[in-house]
């Protein structure tokens, strides 16, 4: 199973403006560095809570179908299934009929059921879902929590930045933002 974003989000849900404005920043140097760091937090937030924060479009490779027919889509929240696809051994592809499955887009995580499975015949990676999540197209419909937990990250990672660039985080995760995070990771049995 893999599971790879195919869109990357539009926009960040924190700006840079927000961001100098948490540093205490007045002037205009460090905006590129600032903004990579928006980015690596943002990567940071969404790969430790499992969440997509703004529009992105994510696939989900298979080999094959899980023994009950039930896949779970391991990213929150799934606003849409896109496609569902099954390569055969020359890799042509073919698009399962929407009405062979059911999704639960309320879920977390989200789900789907297929009643009737076409066999791919690729031995591996031979089915693809692919799904749209997020909470929205742009930063209003991102919760607040997450939002600050950006903040939390640039903010430290930004003490950091005499011997650590943007592209080398994390270095440390604060304790706060494990907390502000907390709530929007998926419990595990």
């Amino acid at each position: 199973m893999t599971l790879f974003r195919t869109t990357a989000p539009a926009v960040e849900p924190v700006t840079v403006a927000e961001a100098k404005a948490q540093l205490r920043i007045g002037h205009d140097g460090e905006d590129d560095f600032i903004n990579g760091l928006i980015r690596a937090a943002r990567e940071e937030v969404e790969a430790r809570a499992g969440v997509a924060m703004i529009a992105q479009d994510w696939r989900l490779a298979l080999d094959r179908w899980p023994r009950f027919g039930r896949v779970a889509l391991l990213r929150h929240p799934v606003v849409e299934i896109l496609s569902v696809t099954v390569y055969g051994a020359e890799g042509e592809a073919s698009l399962v009929d929407p009405s062979t499955y059911e999704a639960d887009l309320v879920s977390r995580p989200a789900r789907l059921y297929f009643t009737t499975r076409p066999e791919p015949a690729c031995i591996m990676n031979g089915i693809e879902i692919d799904f749209a999540a997020g909470f929205g197209a742009d930063a209003k419909s991102v919760p607040e929590r997450l939002k600050r937990a950006i903040l939390v990250l640039v903010a430290h990672w930004y003490e950091f930045r005499a011997g650590f660039s943007a592209g080398d985080q994390p270095v440390s995760i604060p304790p706060e933002f494990e907390r502000l995070i907390s709530s929007f990771r998926r419990g595990r049995l």
